[in-house]
């Protein structure tokens, strides 16, 4: 199972958890199962559930026998209502290590990379209808003007949107050779892959509605924690841990925190940590994909 994604930050996450040994605690994003692996050897009488939308992760699962893990196939957008279906109540702990996995992006046919000539998939849930392919080919140029400047932090969003809609007039764009052939126009000479990694994040995130899901699930964890219960959470963009952040130290996404009438805020979670923990130099050797990551830890109050 760790050839499939190799867990990130892991002890760090353990230990942020603070792992009780009859506690109930939620993997939100299973993958390889490595972060399940590590939470459920500490449990004793305890219980984990795991969730993800991915039918190999569901594969993956299937390798874990321990009485107390349960495994749900969905989003974790629905967290709080399968954990109610599962009579799990409230929790001591839950997990989220965002993004794609590195199954994910290392499989060819899911269009998730840049490096492999294929269709542009992008879905995380494999049944779900909205490609990146049809994205590009049937959104307006406002609309993706919009999802190329906010959710890829494109600089010459724009322009790029114009010419994919007028280059799709020609023949539909379904690869992501063709797409990569449209991009090199706009290309900082030099900058070529960053340029495409921020493209490719945004048609991702549109399809996988990423940033909406976050926000939904990080508010249900306000009441799914028990007091003293704690949010673990590791994103890879600043976008989403910019909502992260907020969440924690604010209760929101945006704007200021709730005060009340003694000016003391009103806010639900405690941050363990005033800033990120991040990857050593000796993992990020190890593992490339721990460069970007940004792990927040919480407490409910």
């Amino acid at each position: 199972m760790y050839v499939y994604h190799q867990p990130v930050l892991l002890q760090a996450c353990i230990d942020g958890l603070q792992i009780k040994p009859e506690g109930t605690y939620v993997d939100i994003t299973f993958g390889g199962g490595g972060h399940s692996k590590a939470i459920l050897e500490k449990l004793n009488g305890g219980k984990l559930f795991a969730f993800d939308q991915d039918a190999d992760a569901a594969q993956n699962a299937k390798e874990i026998e321990h009485p107390g893990f349960t495994f749900i196939e969905a989003n974790f957008r629905h967290i709080r209502r399968y954990l109610k279906l599962y009579g799990a109540g409230q929790v001591d702990g839950i997990l989220a290590d965002l993004g794609v996995s590195s199954h994910q992006i290392d499989s060819p046919e899911r269009g998730f990379s840049t490096r492999f000539q294929a269709d542009l998939d992008m879905r995380m849930d494999r049944s779900a209808s909205l490609t990146a392919k049809s994205i590009l080919n049937l959104y307006t140029e406002d609309q993706l003007h919009k999802i190329f400047g906010m959710y890829g932090e494109v600089k010459n969003a724009k322009t790029l949107a114009a010419t994919i809609v007028k280059e799709r007039f020609a023949r539909p764009i379904g690869t992501v050779n063709e797409l990569k052939a449209i991009l090199n126009k706009f290309a900082p000479r030099g900058r070529e892959n960053k340029y495409y990694a921020q493209v490719f994040q945004a048609l991702r995130i549109e399809v996988n509605e990423e940033l909406r899901v976050l926000e939904e699930f990080l508010e249900q964890t306000v009441v799914l924690l028990k007091p003293g219960g704690r949010l673990v959470v590791m994103s890879y963009h600043s976008l989403e841990d910019r909502l992260v952040k907020n969440f924690i130290n604010k209760g929101k996404f945006s704007g200021e925190a709730e005060k009340d009438m003694f000016g003391n805020l009103q806010v639900p979670l405690r941050p363990v940590t005033k800033k990120p923990v991040e990857a050593s130099e000796e993992e990020v050797a190890r593992n490339n994909r721990a460069r970007s990551a940004k792990l927040r830890i919480a407490e409910r109050i």
